[in-house]
């Protein structure tokens, strides 16, 4: 069992940077893959990052290469997202998500967190 929760969205201007944060608990995080989903109102859940248990490989939507960045402390049981450049677009509800697989697809991740707003005005 593991249980996710995310935090540090909010409010931004365009341009502007934000970082999520997701607590893991459960034994196995520090070996399990983790990922970024967000929805945005009236659109279909969408990847936007990954990285691998140890932290030596990610990946990311095109959308957000270059201006997004995944990391974890499995010291801490934490996997951050870094986003910088915020556009309006990327509004919507992050959410952390783990899986067994180093995926993209969200019906491979198994366990998810709460989500987190991230508002970016234009």
């Amino acid at each position: 069992q593991v249980q996710l929760v995310e935090s540090g969205g909010g409010l931004v201007q365009a341009g502007g940077s934000l970082r999520l944060s997701c607590a893991a608990s459960g034994r196995t995080f520090s070996i399990r893959p983790m990922g970024w989903f967000r929805q945005a109102p009236g659109k279909e859940r969408e990847f936007v990052a990954q990285i691998s248990w140890n932290g030596g490989s990610t990946s990311y939507a095109d959308s957000v290469k270059g201006r997004f960045t995944i990391s974890r402390d499995n010291a801490k049981n934490t996997v951050y997202l870094q986003m910088n450049s915020l556009k309006f677009e990327d509004t919507a509800v992050y959410y952390c998500a783990t899986s067994y697989y180093f995926t993209r697809l969200a019906r491979e991740y198994d366990y998810w967190g709460q989500g987190t707003q991230v508002t970016v005005s234009s």
